[in-house]
C-alpha cells in the first residue's frame, strides 16, 4: 500500500530493513541506531550494513532524497567514518568453521589435519590474514606464524567436532573420518552443537511434549530476536497455551521458540513482529526434526521418533495432535461454529468430509463464498489416500538376518487434478511445502526402531525396505508405519509376524 502511494508513512522495525528492498522513499529516518541484545542483557549498536540497508531506501526520481540518522552525540564521528569511506570486508570464517569442516570431512574433502590445512589456504580467511592480522589475533605474519595459526584452529575445531561425536580422529590424531551424527547435520545443513544436543537430550520413552522441548532449544533459534519490553504480550500469549513453558525467562530464545510454536499449533493471534518471528521459526524447524528421526532412528528409539513425526505435521497443518479434532485441518472448519456442527454431525476426520451426504455438507460449508467452498473441495481431493501392498521374502527368518520388504504404494487421485498431486495444502504455514513420507518397521513391544525410509510418493511409487531381525528365537510381531510429514490423521501401521529360528552356524574350520 506504501509503494502503491495509498499509505504516507511506513514504520518498520529493524528486523525488516532487508524485507524492503522494493521500496523507496523521499526521507527516512532511523529512530535510534542501537537495539537490545536480551541474552547479554544491554543494548548494541546496529550493524553498519543494517544501517547502510535502511539509507539505501532513501530515493526520489528527479529529487534529493534524505536520511535522517539520530544517533548519540557520541556515535556521531563513528557513523560518520564508516558511513562516507570504504567499510572494510573480512573474513567470520574462523566464527563458523565447526559446519563447514563437518561438511567437508563428510565429502571426503579432508581425510586428514593436512587436508584440512590445504582447505584453509584457498579461503578468502587465509588471503586476510596477513593484511590485518590484529583482527584475528596474530602476533605477525610470518610463514611460521602464519602455519601456527592454522594449525591450533584445525586442531580446536576437529577437537570439538570429535567431542560432540561428529568425526572421528585416528589413534596417531592424524586421520579423520565422519560419524553417523556428522553426515545427519551434513545433509541437513545444520549446526554440530544441535546434532549433538539432540543425541544428548532424546531418551527412549521421549514423547511429544519432550521433543518440543528440544528441538526449541536447538541452536538454530539463537539468533530469534530478543525486544525490550514484550515481556507482558508474552505473559498474555503464554496464558492461553495448553504446555508450560520451559524455564529460561523472556530472554531465552528456548523459550520464545517453544511459546511461538505452541501459538502456531493454537492458531492464536500474533503482534505483526511476533508473527515474524513464529514464521522464521516454522521455516527452520521441519529441518530439525527430520534431523531428529534420523538421530532417534540411528539409536533404535522407537517413541522419539515417530514424537518427532508428529511434531512435523502439526507444525504443517497448525494443529494439536491429540486435542483438536483432524477436521480441523480443512480451511474454515476450525471455528467454533463450524467445529461444533461438525461434533453435532460425527465429522472428526477428513475422510468423514468425503463420505458426508450432500445435505449435511451443504449445511457445515453454509455461508462460505464460492472461492472458500472451492478451497475446502481442494484441500479435500487431495488429502492423501495411500493403499498399500507388501510383500516379504519369507516369514521364516534366522535370528539376526536381513529381512526384506517389498512396497507397493499408490494414491487414490482423480485425473482431473493433474499429474503430480503438488504441495502440500496448508493455509496456516508459510511458504510452500513438499510432501513426504517415512516408512517405519519397528517392534513395539520393545519398543525397538528397526529401519526408517524416507519416500516421496507421487501417485505411486514401487519401493523396498530393509532390517534386521531380532536377534532371539521365537515369534516377533512387528509393525510396520507409512508417516506423513505434513497431513495428521492419513498415517497407517500394518502387522508383520515373523518366526524366529536360531542362526545357523558357519563351520570356520578349513580342510588341510
Amino acid at each position: 500500500m506504501f509503494a502503491a502511494g495509498s499509505l504516507r508513512v511506513l514504520v518498520a522495525s529493524r528486523e525488516a530493513c532487508w524485507a524492503l528492498d522494493p521500496v523507496t522513499a523521499h526521507t527516512v529516518v532511523i529512530m535510534g541506531a542501537e537495539r537490545f541484545v536480551g541474552r547479554k542483557h544491554r543494548y548494541a549498536d546496529y550493524a553498519v550494513p543494517e544501517v547502510l540497508q535502511m539509507m539505501g531506501r532513501a530515493s526520489a526520481e528527479g529529487g534529493q532524497a534524505r536520511c535522517v540518522l539520530m544517533c548519540m552525540a557520541n556515535k556521531r564521528d563513528f557513523y560518520k567514518k564508516f558511513l562516507y569511506e570504504p567499510l572494510p570486508v573480512e573474513s567470520r570464517l574462523d566464527a563458523q568453521l565447526h559446519d563447514l569442516m563437518n561438511a567437508e570431512v563428510v565429502a571426503k574433502t579432508i581425510e586428514n589435519k593436512q587436508d584440512a590445512v590445504d582447505y584453509l589456504t584457498w579461503t578468502f580467511l587465509y588471503r586476510r590474514l596477513p593484511q590485518n592480522p590484529n583482527y584475528y589475533g596474530l602476533q605477525g605474519t610470518s610463514h611460521q606464524q602464519l602455519s601456527d595459526y592454522l594449525s591450533e584452529l584445525i586442531e580446536s575445531t576437529l577437537g570439538d567436532l570429535a567431542a560432540a561425536k561428529c568425526v572421528t580422529v585416528d589413534e596417531d590424531e592424524v586421520d579423520v573420518a565422519p560419524t553417523n551424527l556428522g553426515m545427519i547435520a551434513a545433509y541437513y545443513q545444520i549446526s554440530y552443537l544441535t546434532v549433538e544436543m539432540f543425541a544428548l537430550s532424546l531418551a527412549p520413552k521421549t514423547k511429544l511434549r519432550g521433543v518440543l522441548d528440544i528441538v526449541s532449544a536447538a541452536d538454530e533459534f539463537d539468533a530469534l530476536p530478543i525486544r525490550h519490553r514484550e515481556g507482558a504480550v508474552l505473559a498474555r500469549i503464554a496464558a492461553r497455551l495448553p504446555v508450560p513453558l520451559p524455564d529460561g525467562g523472556w530472554a531465552s530464545p528456548r523459550v520464545r521458540t517453544h511459546l511461538l510454536l505452541q501459538a502456531h499449533f493454537s492458531r492464536l493471534t500474533l503482534p505483526a513482529d511476533l508473527a515474524a518471528d513464529q514464521a522464521w521459526v516454522l521455516a527452520g524447524v521441519l529441518p530439525l526434526l527430520q534431523a531428529m528421526v534420523d538421530v532417534a532412528s540411528s539409536m533404535g528409539w522407537l517413541a522419539p521418533a515417530l514424537a518427532a513425526m508428529e511434531l512435523s505435521q502439526m507444525a504443517v497443518q497448525a494443529v494439536w495432535e491429540g486435542r483438536d479434532p483432524l477436521v480441523r485441518q480443512v480451511p474454515y472448519l476450525g471455528d467454533e461454529r463450524r467445529a461444533a456442527l461438525c461434533r453435532t454431525l460425527g465429522v472428526e476426520t477428513v475422510f468423514d468430509v468425503m463420505d458426508m451426504e450432500d445435505g449435511d455438507r451443504a449445511r457445515l460449508l453454509e455461508g462460505l463464498g464460492p472461492g472458500q467452498v472451492a478451497e475446502v473441495a481442494e484441500y479435500v481431493n487431495r488429502y492423501p489416500n495411500i493403499e498399500v501392498a507388501f510383500s516379504l521374502e519369507g516369514r521364516v527368518v534366522e535370528a539376526g538376518q536381513s529381512v526384506r520388504v517389498a512396497l507397493e504404494l499408490e494414491r487414490e487421485w482423480d485425473e482431473d487434478e493433474g499429474d503430480v498431486p503438488g504441495n502440500v495444502r496448508a493455509p496456516f504455514f508459510p511458504g510452500e511445502r513438499a510432501e513426504g513420507w517415512w516408512i517405519v518397521v519397528a517392534e513395539p513391544a520393545a519398543q525397538a526402531l528397526l529401519a526408517v525410509k524416507r519416500i516421496n510418493v507421487g501417485r505411486r511409487l514401487s519401493t523396498a525396505l530393509e532390517f534386521v531381525a531380532p536377534e532371539r528365537v521365537g515369534p516377533a510381531k512387528l509393525k510396520m508405519f507409512l508417516m506423513c510429514d505434513a497431513y495428521l490423521g492419513c498415517d497407517q501401521e500394518f502387522d508383520i509376524e515373523l518366526d524366529l529360528i536360531p542362526a545357523t552356524e558357519e563351520d570356520s574350520d578349513e580342510e588341510l
